[in-house]
């Protein structure tokens, strides 16, 4: 079954629920041992996945292996693979310099919980490119967000944090607060509640957080005056994602640090999804603001599950002599310095870089050229490696702008893209493409095919 050559639809109908019933029939008959494995799982996994954001309409894809620029699925699919694992495969899969360092390490022990050299190595990379003195390792972006927070709570003996209205930094307590509220709970937008993001977050937690909108100076001088002195210091995403791409306004990021320190606040930087994939610094380096804090994980270790909290000599001086314990069994995990080592050495090169920028232009151009000549209130965002379209004609510039957006336009970009043989992560309004260094440009062409298809149903009647 397909839909090319299908006529054009009008999107303040229901045809476009039209197109996304269509494409998730052609879907779902791609993958009928998905569909068998989803059944069989019911009784030993919870929901059937190994995590609630696998669940997507109209069904999880189970996947068997993953080649270059390709992964496949557990059908014999093959696609382009632009998910990216939420941005951690800016390496691709199973590039040869993560599979040498892996596979060497794996014949050396893979565990001691005790250092090895290669963390060395790696700390020496990361301080080099985020320009933070000191490190740590942790295993996943939300075990390096828990200790940023805890670290600025530890250094000014204050509790109180502030938090952006749509950003996610894990799912530790402290930050799942206003990650995705419904406005009818968030409040007026010049000063929004803080909500609980699901069940479990204690509401004694949630009180300990200020939420402001992203690029917003005013807001944040606004919390620092009502709370002065309670203050231990804000966290944020210097370049806003979990909402397509939002950019930070120009001076926004130097703005708020000079800001905070006036108030004697501290400044932490998630770049978790940001890090490697936006340049060899992430935004850190890009934007010229070191913040007083950054957390990387995703793209760092090249595949293998790994993270890092860099910091201030101060402030990491705190873990050094004990006043917060930055403690973990697997922290600094052999396999995962391996791969670090690698990623960061080998794969994320001056090269690299130029052939992802490379790509990401084209892939920005000739997607751009699509929606002017459809006449589609669409604009392509970019971030090095990483883009989205978003569903609407005016900037994004914050979460409240971004609930404005039809989230069947993104389901819809994403059944045809996965049909048309590119994989993008689900939920296809909220999240982004990742070029990594092993795509081609043949990948590209494919993804911009699937545009114009959408495009082609989609765009205005002439």
């Amino acid at each position: 079954m397909t839909t090319l050559g299908a006529p054009k639809l009008d999107t303040t109908t229901d045809q476009l629920d039209t197109l996304i019933a269509e494409q998730s029939e052609v879907f779902l008959a791609r993958q009928p041992r998905s569909r068998r494995l989803i059944e069989r799982s019911q009784g030993v996994l919870a929901g059937g996945a190994t995590s609630n954001w696998q669940i997507a309409e109209p069904q999880a894809v189970w996947m068997s292996h993953g080649a270059g620029p390709l992964v496949f699925d557990v059908d014999g699919t093959a696609y382009s693979d632009f998910h990216g694992g939420y941005g951690v495969s800016l390496a691709g899969h199973a590039h040869p310099a993560i599979v040498r360092a892996v596979q060497a390490r794996v014949a050396l022990g893979t565990h001691f919980a005790q250092p090895t050299e290669d963390a060395i190595a790696v700390a020496t990379e990361l301080a080099a490119r985020w320009g933070l003195p000191l490190w740590r390792f942790a295993n996943s972006g939300t075990e390096a967000t828990m200790d940023a927070i805890h670290l600025m709570r530890a250094a000014t003996g204050r509790e109180r944090i502030i938090k952006v209205e749509g950003c996610y930094h894990g799912h530790h307590d402290s930050v799942q607060v206003s990650v995705m509220p419904d406005l009818d709970e968030a409040g007026p937008a010049r000063s929004p509640y803080a909500c609980a993001a699901q069940a479990g977050i204690p509401q004694a937690i949630v009180d300990l957080v200020d939420v402001v909108a992203f690029n917003d100076l005013a807001a944040v001088e606004r919390v620092l005056t009502a709370r002065a002195g309670e203050i231990a210091g804000m966290i944020l995403e210097p370049l806003m994602m979990n909402a397509g791409i939002i950019h930070p306004d120009p001076g926004y990021l130097a703005g708020l640090k000079e800001l905070l320190h006036a108030h004697d606040v501290l400044l932490a930087f998630d770049e978790v999804k940001t890090g490697l994939t936006v340049g060899p610094g992430g935004v850190s380096a890009a934007s010229g603001v070191t913040p007083d804090l950054v957390c990387l994980a995703k793209s760092m270790g090249g595949g293998v599950s790994t993270a890092a909290i860099g910091g201030t000599a101060a402030l990491m001086g705190l873990i050094a002599d004990g006043t917060y314990e930055q403690v973990g069994t697997f922290n600094g995990n052999p396999l995962a310095m391996a791969a670090a080592r690698a990623m960061l050495t080998e794969v994320a090169t001056e090269s690299a870089y130029a052939h992802l920028e490379r790509l990401g232009q084209r892939l920005e151009a000739e997607i751009g050229a699509i929606i002017a000549r459809h006449g589609l209130p669409w604009h392509v965002v970019r971030a090095g490696a990483k883009g989205c379209i978003a569903f609407r004609a005016d900037p994004i510039r914050n979460y409240r702008d971004f609930l404005e957006v039809d989230e069947r336009l993104g389901q819809a970009h994403w059944l045809v893209q996965h049909n048309g043989g590119v994989f993008l992560p689900p939920w296809g309004k909220i999240e982004q493409w990742l070029v990594s260094v092993q795509h081609t440009d043949a990948d590209v062409d494919r993804f911009v095919a699937n545009v114009e298809t959408l495009a082609a149903r989609v765009g205005p009647h002439q």
